[in-house]
């Protein structure tokens, strides 16, 4: 997709000066949402007729727990974007924010210190508490490469500090680089693969032993949808069920996702047809899942839809500025 289409949150613009998310209820094991959230047709559908855009971002955050960010993987944001929109969701909120494209596409995972450096440093540790995984999208011609791969994972920063500290290696960039953190706090990395030679017990095994998770990609067939649990946490794409990026999920696979998603949290890694390796120790684990089949406006219903089967729902403000207590027909 396009970076148009996918939603390129820089355009969310900052919040207005005093105003603050209003205080949502939400559990924390298990966060669903949508890949971006600055899309013109959810506007009057998903997101209530005059509703200003600079608010989107605000209106989703009272009722998804998550968003992924997915203008970082186009270009470099900057570190104002995101203190605003740290500042514009509640305090327990959590961003995933998605890799560069000039690293992973580009560079294809090679020399990437300095290209980390400045990832890092265009502000995603100023996120602070509210960051959540860091996901690296592989492309489609990328073939399994262990040394490669294990290379790449020894660069990237396992703690919000270590992130800040590679930052200061950053080459000139056109912006005040952020280069500090009021907390150290660990860093999760998710590895989203889309070439068939990944679905071996040589790759799942490589990234269980560097902490990486192994994203679990429904992407209607077009790439491989692997389920094997690498990490202490999983991490989920929807991209579409049987469309890539449009149409919504039937109720029996929204059901069945439901229940994969439950044992991924109670600690169970299931041996199914999508799995190549061992079984992972039983643990408690975090689930992260994201639905992108946002070109029908079909992902914020569906995302509301999975959290309520999850017990992961959130509790909206009784009423948002537009005098409506009714959420709005997602699609």
């Amino acid at each position: 997709m396009c970076a148009a289409a996918h939603g390129n949150p820089g355009r969310t613009g900052t919040p207005r000066s005093g105003t603050a998310p209003r205080a949502a209820t939400r559990t924390t094991a298990v966060r669903i949402g949508t890949s971006g959230w600055v899309y013109p047709p959810w506007r009057g559908t998903f997101y209530p007729r005059g509703l200003p855009q600079r608010r989107e971002l605000e209106y989703l955050a009272n009722r998804l727990s998550t968003v992924e960010i997915n203008g970082s993987f186009y270009s470099l944001q900057r570190p104002e974007r995101y203190r605003a929109w740290f500042e514009q969701v509640p305090d327990d909120f959590v961003f995933a924010v998605k890799g560069g494209r000039f690293i992973t596409h580009m560079k294809r995972l090679r020399e990437v210190t300095e290209p980390l450096a400045n990832f890092f440093a265009s502000g995603v540790t100023a996120l602070e508490h509210k960051l959540g995984p860091v996901l690296w999208q592989l492309p489609p011609t990328l073939q399994f490469d262990a040394d490669l791969l294990a290379e790449f994972f020894e660069h990237l920063p396992r703690s919000t500090d270590a992130a800040a500290r590679l930052a200061r290696d950053h080459n000139t960039v056109r912006f005040e680089p952020h280069t500090t953190v009021r907390e150290d706090r660990p860093l999760r990395h998710a590895l989203e693969v889309r070439h068939p030679s990944f679905a071996t017990t040589e790759a799942v095994e490589l990234l269980r032993r560097h902490r990486i998770g192994l994203v679990v990609a429904d992407a209607a067939g077009e790439w491989p949808q692997l389920e094997d649990v690498t990490a202490d946490f999983v991490y989920v794409r929807l991209h579409g069920w049987q469309q890539l990026y449009a149409g919504g999920y039937p109720e029996a696979e929204l059901a069945a996702w439901a229940d994969k998603v439950l044992a991924w949290r109670s600690g169970k890694s299931p041996r199914t047809d999508r799995t190549v390796a061992r079984a992972a120790p039983r643990k408690v684990r975090d689930v992260f899942v994201y639905f992108d089949n946002d070109e029908k406006v079909k992902a914020p219903g569906d995302a509301i839809d999975l959290a309520r089967r999850t017990g992961s729902e959130i509790t909206p403000p009784d009423a948002d500025d537009t005098g409506s207590s009714e959420p709005p027909d997602a699609g």
